[in-house]
């Protein structure tokens, strides 16, 4: 009797020992696989953003001076237009292109790519006053002429360097929300790329 007794005890003990080590094991595996979805699930959502925008606007004349019918002894004629631009720049960055590794098994977050900044300008010109002449018309390649050099104008006075560099700045920003995210789930951030400073996370 005593030994069907202890066998019985033995047994539940292996049971019982069993039951919690197929326990710790599942919640275990569930804790990484939560850890693996929240890091996924943060970085997915970061999808092609624009982090920053810059905007330009100016007032430019040109005056054109002709002689008469191309003569002389007539006396000069001038035309005069006033055109208003404006531009926009915008740095994005296709977060799609960023290739950053969760491994879930050894709990490290790893930087392999960064994706490099997209610059686009779009630029508008306005004709704000237009002074001519009966016989110094502005033609339509006048117009064309004219409105195309001030959008050329006004795109070079983007400063793109400066634009590139707030733009990575903020990309920097926005991407330490994961880190911190990461450091909280005791994951290791192994940077391949050299582009950031960790030290205080």
């Amino acid at each position: 009797m005593n030994y069907i007794k202890q066998i019985i005890g033995f047994s539940l003990g292996v049971i019982i020992t069993l039951l919690t080590v197929y326990f710790f094991r599942n919640v275990g595996k569930d804790d990484a696989n939560t850890d693996y979805y929240i890091l996924t699930n943060q970085i997915s959502k970061m999808n092609k953003m624009v982090v920053l925008e810059q905007d330009f606007s100016n007032m430019q004349k040109t005056k054109i001076t002709n002689k008469l019918l191309g003569l002389d002894a007539l006396p000069v004629s001038e035309k005069e237009i006033v055109i208003f631009t404006k531009a926009k720049a915008q740095v994005s960055y296709d977060l799609h292109k960023m290739k950053i590794e969760v491994d879930s098994a050894n709990k490290k977050l790893i930087i392999k790519e960064l994706p490099n900044a997209e610059i686009k300008i779009f630029s508008d010109a306005e004709i704000s006053s237009l002074d001519d002449s009966f016989f110094n018309r502005f033609s339509q390649e006048d117009f064309k002429r004219i409105t195309t050099n001030a959008k050329k104008s006004a795109e070079k006075n983007i400063d793109q360097p400066k634009l590139r560099n707030e733009g990575r700045k903020q990309l920097m920003k926005n991407l330490n929300e994961i880190f911190v995210l990461a450091k909280a789930l005791h994951y290791d951030i192994i940077d391949e790329t050299n582009s950031f400073d960790f030290s205080k996370l």
